[in-house]
């Protein structure tokens, strides 16, 4: 993966002017970097030495002012009796307020200084604004700025620069970006730290063309850059997934010096992942002189973001092997890599790690923890996660809401949303699609359409497709499907392809031909080369028996070119992953695996189990229901059954949607080997426990 340096030096900073109008349609003729010099030759060169300097004063940021008091006691003295008690109940005041803020206690210090504003003419001095400021700041409290700024401007009070970007800052991290762009248009002095507050507020609002527009003026007026603004372009380069651009600022911070500075390179990592160059983010890595945290918390990241979750745990092995101390964020990208793999013994190191390095009531890290525990059949140990987290945000009820869920057990997910709602925390769109699908999940059709309901009366939420979806799921479970296809038709938006999938799937369930064929041919016009759609109606055609139709849908899919996949399933034995394929014959146990399949067909055909002749799996070719005995899940329980003690669950991930034949044995596996067995297939979450799913027969 090498990738030599040139690649990158050879772009020079004047380039950013001409970016191709290919890239994104923002980059037009009158490019963002059109008509200005943004040259490298106007700027003075530092040497490596030059770099060693405090980076606070680097950044224009000077100490906060002490207040002289020879002049306040010559204040004092020019003024009346009465004026000097005012002034000196106002330094008491501000004094208290000071130490509440440096407690942390900031409503407490704006009670306070309601009373400074209510008399309005109280000296308040800079220590106080600026503390004023940071308590602003830690609410993100928008009247407060409001209370603030506009107590400085009727008092006459007269900020330096260093005052200036403090108020500049507060109405940035506030999100008061319109003033904010206000205040910096009137100061009459700019430096680089007022130009990188402006620019990263821009960028953390999403405003990233504008973030490129004020970065070429700060050029154009100051002629320089540092790390810092660097990084934060190259975050814009992220969000507008520019690669061209990225590394244009790439080749600019090397010609500057900042090729080796931290923060730019993992602003780097992160730009590649995200713009799809991962071997470019794995060089920026490979060329970091001291990996931080962050740096390998980001080429982990990345790996995990376009689906390479084995090579993400290889790399995260590494970090540990390598010394650098892991954080929260490293704990929770491993426990959703492993939510990825079902590998239920990383996910446990993983928890333990946390605990160890005193993560353990890290509120992401838990949350993430529990969706890994209700996604793999382990409702409890989610249940016990979710009841010693000291602080639970939306994100932690929305993930125990849908592991009950997703068990079936819809009357314990709508107590805990009820809970949730006593507990005072507002639900969103996803907290209600958790509560529908556990309402579908467990039949709960009149609590569906109440919550259904209540989304718009009581939480003013409009309901979404997704709403949709979910309600046509939980009308066609119960058979109504007149009821469902008038939902559909009644929508206030266009239907999407998941309204029609889920009337597809319940026209399947209940075998209604001319309304599944309906919806297919829907599904055709949005979504004309998924094959599942196709696969879906020739099961339907199939089981109705209607094999002309079913050889037309075969010649459709020929035509366009659709292959079906190979049907793949594993399973993970001692932090192994092992593949099976329908019909696998290459696995070094392949002999006792087959035998073992043979036994338990034996054991569960007496328990009244028969092999289904009229089943076309997903995605995968007429060849294999030659082998439907042998099709890949099963392969994958057997090897489960054969390597792991009696008192484990397996867990089985499948690349399709698992075939009627297989869920049917599966129930009868789980009932003859009192072994519970989780499988995760392309369609949903089956959790099969002394011969029942947790679906309910219908996926």
């Amino acid at each position: 993966m090498e990738m030599p340096l040139a690649r990158f030096q050879n772009i020079s900073l004047d380039q950013l002017r001409s970016i191709s109008s290919s890239d994104h349609k923002v980059f037009r003729e009158n490019s963002l970097f059109s008509g200005n010099c943004f040259g490298i030759g106007r700027r003075k060169w530092r040497n490596p030495s030059d770099q060693v300097k405090c980076l606070s004063l680097e950044q224009g940021l000077q100490p906060r002012p002490k207040p002289d008091l020879s002049r306040v006691h010559t204040d004092v003295k020019e003024v009346r009796l009465d004026e000097t008690q005012v002034k000196k109940s106002s330094l008491r005041i501000c004094s208290k307020i000071e130490k509440l803020v440096l407690c942390n206690r900031f409503r407490e210090a704006f009670d306070l200084f309601e009373i400074l504003e209510l008399e309005g003419s109280f000296l308040v001095g800079t220590s106080t604004y600026d503390l004023l400021i940071q308590a602003c700041i830690g609410l993100r409290y928008v009247r407060g700025v409001k209370r603030v700024f506009n107590y400085m401007t009727r008092n006459g009070f007269e900020p330096d620069q260093y005052m200036r970007n403090r108020v500049l800052l507060m109405h940035v991290k506030c999100g008061m970006m319109i003033d904010a762009r206000n205040l910096f248009d009137e100061m009459p002095e700019r430096n680089m730290i007022t130009w990188n507050t402006i620019i990263s507020g821009l960028v953390d609002a999403g405003d990233y063309l504008e973030a490129f527009r004020f970065f070429i003026n700060m050029w154009e007026e100051i002629s320089d850059a540092d790390t810092r603004i660097l990084a934060i372009m190259i975050r814009s380069a992220a969000g507008l997934e520019q690669i061209s651009v990225g590394r244009q600022l790439h080749s600019c911070a090397l010609k500057m010096g900042f090729g080796k500075d931290t923060f730019i390179s993992c602003a780097l990592i992160d730009m590649y992942c995200k713009c799809g160059n991962i071997e470019g983010a794995q060089f920026v890595f490979d060329e970091m002189p001291e990996k931080t945290t962050v740096g390998w918390n980001s080429i982990i990241a990345g790996y995990a973001l376009h689906g390479y979750s084995e090579e993400a745990l290889n790399m995260y092995h590494e970090m540990r092997d390598s010394g650098v101390k892991m954080d929260h964020f490293t704990f929770s990208i491993i426990i959703r890599i492993c939510t990825r793999l079902a590998s239920l013994e990383h996910a446990k190191q993983a928890h333990a790690g946390l605990i160890r390095h005193g993560f353990g009531l890290d509120i992401v890290a838990n949350t993430a923890l529990v969706d890994f525990y209700s996604k793999w059949g382990r409702i409890e140990d989610a249940q016990s996660v979710f009841d010693y987290m000291p602080r639970k945000n939306l994100i932690s009820w929305n993930a125990l809401i849908a592991g009950y869920g997703n068990h079936g057990h819809g009357e314990e997910a709508l107590e805990i949303f009820e809970h949730m709602l006593q507990e005072g925390m507002k639900p969103n769109h996803v907290t209600f699609l958790a509560v529908l699908h556990a309402c579908s999940y467990s039949g709960l059709s009149e609590r569906g359409w109440e919550i259904f309901q209540l989304m718009s009366r009581d939480h003013k939420i409009k309901p979404r497709p997704m709403h949709f979806a979910c309600m046509i799921e939980l009308l066609g479970k119960e058979g109504l499907l007149d009821e469902a296809f008038a939902l559909i038709r009644g929508a206030p938006f266009k239907p999407t392809a998941n309204m029609w999938g889920a009337l597809l799937t319940a026209s399947r369930v209940h075998g209604n031909l001319e309304l599944g064929k309906f919806a297919a041919e829907k599904l055709y016009g949005m979504e004309p080369e998924k094959l599942i759609n196709y696969v879906v109606l020739l099961n339907i055609y199939n089981r109705s028996g209607k094999l002309k139709e079913a050889a037309a849908v075969m010649q459709t899919l020929r035509r366009k070119g659709l292959i079906m996949r190979p049907a793949c399933s594993w399973i993970e034995v001692k932090k192994q992953q092992h593949v099976f394929l329908s019909g696998d014959k290459c696995h070094v146990q392949t002999k006792e695996i087959y035998q073992k399949v043979d036994s338990l067909i034996h054991e569960i055909s007496k328990l009244g189990y028969v092999p289904e002749e009229k089943t076309l799996l997903p995605d995968v070719n007429e060849q294999e229901q030659r082998v439907l005995l042998y099709h890949s899940e099963k392969l994958a329980i057997a090897f489960g059954l054969i390597n792991t003690p009696e008192w484990t669950p397996l867990q089985i991930v499948q690349g399709h949607r698992i075939c009627d034949d297989c869920h049917n044995a599966i129930k009868f596996i789980s009932q003859t080997t009192q072994r519970e067995i989780v499988v995760r297939d392309a369609s949903r979450f089956h959790r099969f426990k002394n011969g029942s799913c947790s679906c309910g027969d219908y996926w």
